[in-house]
């Protein structure tokens, strides 16, 4: 059975996308910890990122890192802090939260009903700086 994030990269689940390629795709948390909190997720269904070939690993990163740079400079926070934790869905992915304090990277505090208007306007805002830094994807 496909994950839930199979099922948004193949349009079936709505999602507010930041990026696509040919390797992975990026979308807004629908659980946002922070304004920015974004997920990078290979189009493969892998489970633990340690099975990732090598070269899948390091485009997610460069992906994650390009999303990083363009959350840092929207939203200006501490630090873009970068997460694997992977139980939540049985599927690779690294969320990318704007940061303050440690307790952003705290899951337990998600928004589980975000404004769907302040997502738009998130996604929006991304795109934006994306485009500001030249970002292909």
């Amino acid at each position: 059975m496909a994950t839930v994030f199979t099922r948004i990269i193949e349009g079936e689940l709505p999602g507010r996308f930041v990026w696509s390629d040919e390797a992975c795709v990026a979308f807004l948390s629908i659980n946002p910890v922070n304004d920015g909190h974004t997920l990078v997720v290979p189009r493969e269904e892998v489970e633990h990122w340690i099975d990732l070939d090598l070269g899948t690993w390091e485009h997610l990163t460069r992906v994650a890192k390009a999303i990083g740079v363009a959350l840092q400079r929207a939203y200006h926070p501490e630090k873009v802090g970068m997460m694997l934790a992977g139980l939540e869905v049985p599927h690779v992915h690294i969320h990318l939260v704007p940061i303050d304090t440690m307790a952003d990277l705290d899951l337990g505090n998600a928004d589980t009903d975000p404004d769907p208007a302040a997502l738009d306007e998130t996604q929006e805002t991304i795109r934006l700086a994306l485009a500001e830094l030249g970002a292909e994807g």
